[in-house]
């Protein structure tokens, strides 16, 4: 069951799920490219999710032509290659190592270059007020904690910016049993509480609807939008089946927060 757990408590210290992510990250990045890469490409990196719903039909981002942006678990870094190469000023930030030379590999065949910095979400080491975005989809939201992670985005935006993320609805959380391979359609985890969700392998995190909000205002976030993906009806994935695809038309499978820095 989800830890009720909070934050560490010294915001300096390597945090012990962030070395088993990364760990895990490590050895699963060339599996996780040579699966998802086709896809990630078909879409020009630039579209959200697992249903890969164009970014021009979302309009998460806005105007983000000669925006310095932070990708925020970058991965292979196909998002920040497709913003460069419309004119965006993107960093990429991976907690994986393996993930960055993927990305590095990408940039060089794309013929763009933008920095990449390997660190924890966490505890990033750049200047405070660096960016006028700060995104992900399904990067550092998901496999940092967001009691650490939100207020590092409130550090790293400039006054009115944009912070945007995709991850796991809070309702597919608490109906995907951490022993199973897919949602199914039985509530499983309870929604109290969550925090730490650890199904052994890796360690994401979880919180519920009004905690999210909560966790905003602390940090002087205004809601501008909360998107809630739907595949459409002739959608097919590389991340999921047939069924998983029919979940996520009757239910949110993802969420996308969309807050300006106030």
């Amino acid at each position: 069951m989800p830890s009720e757990s909070g934050a560490a408590s010294d915001p300096g210290a390597p945090a012990e799920h962030a070395a088993r992510n990364r760990a895990m990250w490590d050895d699963y990045s060339d599996e996780y490219q040579a699966r998802h890469g086709e896809d990630l490409a078909e879409s020009g990196g630039l579209a959200w999710g697992t249903a890969r719903i164009p970014e021009s039909e979302l309009r998460v981002l806005g105007d983000f032509i000669g925006r310095d942006i932070l990708e925020f678990g970058c991965g292979a870094a196909q998002w920040s290659i497709a913003l460069a190469r419309l004119g965006a000023h993107p960093v990429g930030l991976d907690l994986s190592r393996r993930q960055l030379e993927h990305a590095r590999r990408l940039m060089a065949e794309a013929g763009v270059d933008f920095p990449l910095v390997h660190a924890s979400a966490e505890a990033v080491p750049l200047p405070a007020a660096s960016f006028d975005v700060v995104f992900c989809d399904h990067g550092a939201m998901s496999f940092a904690d967001p009691y650490r992670t939100v207020p590092e985005v409130a550090r790293l935006l400039r006054p009115g910016g944009l912070f945007a993320f995709n991850h796991h609805s809070p309702i597919e959380t608490i109906c995907w049993p951490l022993d199973a391979e897919e949602v199914g359609e039985r509530l499983a985890l309870d929604y109290f509480g969550m925090h730490v969700i650890d199904d052994g392998e890796e360690v994401s995190f979880q919180l519920p609807f009004g905690e999210w909000i909560r966790l905003f205002r602390a940090n002087e976030f205004v809601i501008e939008d909360l998107i809630e993906p739907r595949p459409a009806p002739n959608a097919i994935s590389s991340y999921r089946s047939a069924a998983a695809l029919a979940w996520a038309r009757r239910w949110p499978a993802e969420t996308i927060w969309r807050l300006r820095r106030a």
